[in-house]
C-alpha cells in the first residue's frame, strides 16, 4: 500500500503531485520571467545560484555593475497560502540580508495564468525594478 503513494513513475499519489506541481511552478516562474521581464526592462535576467534560493530566496537575479538584484516569483494568490504567510517575515529578512550583501533589493513578481499565456500580475513593480537598476548603476 505504501508503494502506491511513491509510484512517480506512474505519476500516482502525493509525492508524484509535489513533484509535479514544484516542477510545473518552476516552469511558470521561466515563461514569466524570461517571457516578460527582460522585454519590458531590457536587461538579462539569470536563474539565482541554488544557494541564493536556499539562503535568500531569490529566484532570479539582474546584474547591474558588480550589484545584484533579487527577483522571486509566486503564483496569484500566495498571499492566502498559510505556509507562505507564516513565511513572509522570514524571507523579509532573508532578503535584507542579500540586499546588504548584493547591493540591490529583492522584489517580489506575482505570476497569473490568462489561457496560456504568462502574465505579471503586479505591473507597478516593474516602474520599481527600472529605479532600482538606475540607483545601481549611479553607483
Amino acid at each position: 500500500m505504501a508503494d502506491k503513494y511513491l509510484d512517480i513513475e506512474n505519476k500516482v499519489g502525493p509525492v508524484s503531485e509535489l513533484i509535479s506541481r514544484t516542477y510545473d511552478g518552476y516552469q511558470s516562474e521561466i515563461q514569466t520571467i524570461y517571457g516578460r521581464l527582460q522585454k519590458e526592462l531590457f536587461v538579462k535576467v539569470e536563474p539565482a545560484p541554488d544557494e541564493w534560493d536556499r539562503g535568500y530566496n531569490v529566484d532570479f537575479f539582474i546584474r547591474v555593475n558588480n550589484k545584484y538584484i533579487g527577483l522571486q516569483i509566486k503564483p496569484a494568490g500566495y498571499a492566502y497560502i498559510t505556509q507562505i504567510i507564516n513565511e513572509l517575515e522570514f524571507q523579509k529578512k532573508t532578503h535584507e540580508k542579500f540586499t546588504a550583501k548584493y547591493g540591490g533589493k529583492v522584489f517580489y513578481i506575482i505570476s497569473t495564468t490568462e489561457g496560456k499565456n504568462k502574465l505579471i500580475h503586479n505591473k507597478e513593480v516593474i516602474p520599481e525594478i527600472k529605479k532600482e537598476i538606475e540607483r545601481l548603476k549611479a553607483k
